[in-house]
Parts: C-alpha cells; structure tokens; sequence
C-alpha cells in the first residue's frame, strides 16, 4: 500500500469515528467525540474489570452488599438511572448494577455500561448528604452516559494510527515518530481531561435535578473536597482538570437550566433516621 492510500484511509477512519455519544439536555452538551473503539468492546472488558474489582473485595471481606449505607446508595441510583433516558435512549437495556466498598478512599465511579461503584470513605468523611450523593453519582454516571472511557481507549488507537503514519513517511529517520507521539499526545490526550470532566459536571448536574435533588449539592461537596485535600495530595476522585475552584465556578454558572428541573422534579423520601435500637 502506497503511503498517500495509507494516508488517506486513515484520515477517512478518524472523521468517520466522530459523533455525539448523548443529546445536549438542558446543560447544552453537544461535543463531537471521536470514537474508533467499539461500544461492545469497551463494555465487555469493563464489565471483566468491574467483576475482578468485586471479586477481590470480597476475598477482603469489603464488599458491602446491603445495609443502611448500601440500601441509601440504592435509593439514590434507582432515582437517577432512569432520568439518563433524557441523554440517550440505549441506557434502559443497559446491566446497572451498584458495588459499595468498604475501604477509606476518597473516591466514585462508574464503568461503561452503568457499573457504579462508590467507597464508604468519601461517605464517611465528607459526611455526604443525600444531595451530595446524587451529585457524585451522577457526575459518574455522566461519564458512562458519555463514553469517556471508551473515547480514552480510541484516543490512544488513534494514537498508534499516528505513529504507523509518521513510521511510513519518515523512513529510516526515528525523530519523526517522537513527533507523532507529541502531537498526539498534546492534541489529542490531554485536552480531554479537562473537556470530559466539565461534561460530567454538567450532565451530572441535570441528573440529580430531575432525580429530585438539590443541585446545590454539587456546590456544596465540592467546597468539602477542597476542604479535606487542603495540603493534601489529591484524591483520585479530584480531579485537577479543571480545579476544584473553576467547577464551583462552572456548576454556578449552570444552576439557572437546572433549577426549574429540580422545583418540578418529584422528590425523594426524606432520609430515614438511624435506629435507637
């Protein structure tokens, strides 16, 4: 295959891989993502990686399975899974499920294909409310509903893609190739990040509004992440991209599409209270 063909077919694979994974909801989302992986794939061998993750956690005798903890986390996902369907319609056939872990970690997530997994140390010690919760949840859940991690794992062919490229043209010259790898690495990887989380922040946002929950929350733990990481290394959950101040700033800017969400939202229970027994 000529150089110019290979070229060409592969310019033709990264445009015929760019779509919109969600529709814009009211926080407006529309980026056009670029996708080479398969959905299929991507699921599947997260679905491999989450079921190693709650294998493990039991052999450690962590993995929470019901409870007051569990049963609230419970409550909370059966109120936001249904409200992804504003986003995209595929989710009603997607396998949810929810692994509490009882380890001190500051941190949530959720896999491709709706594997929620949430820690009792971000719990505990930011002392979350149910607001608080939804937010996180739905941060996570928002990243599933996007694709992120399937957008990462194309990212990172396209990458390859660049290097074969940049092998075929430069011949027996090696500097071209670390260019390639520069190139994409700078202008592909890295702005994401940053793209990704301000998505989940906003589509996260929609979803705890229309689950019925205060998306002050969001506002709120936040400020309780700073303030625990304060001369801290950061939590894995904290992202630095973009920082914790520039979200309260991006999430405050958003309260006006949500707040007539929230206030015609059916709201949930009011949390039971613990036990004298």
């Amino acid at each position: 295959m000529s150089i110019r063909i290979y070229w060409v077919l592969a310019l033709v694979t990264l445009l015929s891989a760019c779509a919109s994974t969600t529709r814009p909801g009211a926080v407006g989302i529309s980026r056009s993502q670029f996708m080479m992986a398969s959905t299929e794939d991507v699921n599947r061998l997260s679905a491999a990686s989450y079921s190693e993750q709650n294998q493990k956690a039991k052999e450690k005798n962590i993995l929470v399975t019901s409870g007051p903890t569990y049963d609230r986390l419970k409550l909370i996902a059966n109120r936001l899974i249904p409200q992804t369907e504003v986003f995209r319609d595929d989710t009603r056939q997607w396998d949810w499920q929810l692994t509490l872990i009882n380890a001190p970690t500051l941190n949530a997530t959720c896999a491709p294909g709706g594997k929620i997994t949430f820690y009792t140390g971000i719990i505990e010690q930011l002392n979350l409310n149910d607001d608080e919760i939804a937010a996180i949840m739905g941060h996570e859940i928002a990243h599933a509903l996007r694709e992120h991690g399937r957008e990462r794992v194309s990212q990172a062919a396209a990458q390859n893609v660049l290097v074969n490229i940049a092998t075929a043209l430069a011949g027996p010259y090696g500097s071209a190739v670390s260019a390639a790898n520069q190139v994409a690495h700078y202008a592909i990887v890295l702005p994401n990040s940053r793209e990704n989380e301000s998505e989940a922040d906003a589509i996260g946002l929609e979803l705890a509004a229309r689950a019925g929950y205060n998306p002050m929350g969001a506002i709120s733990v936040w400020q309780k992440m700073l303030k625990a990481t304060k001369d801290k290394n950061s939590p894995e959950f904290l992202s630095t991209h973009p920082s914790g101040e520039t979200r309260i700033e991006q999430l405050t800017a958003l309260m006006p599409a949500v707040e007539p969400i929230y206030k015609a939202a059916p709201k949930p229970p009011p949390p039971k209270k613990p036990s004298k027994d």
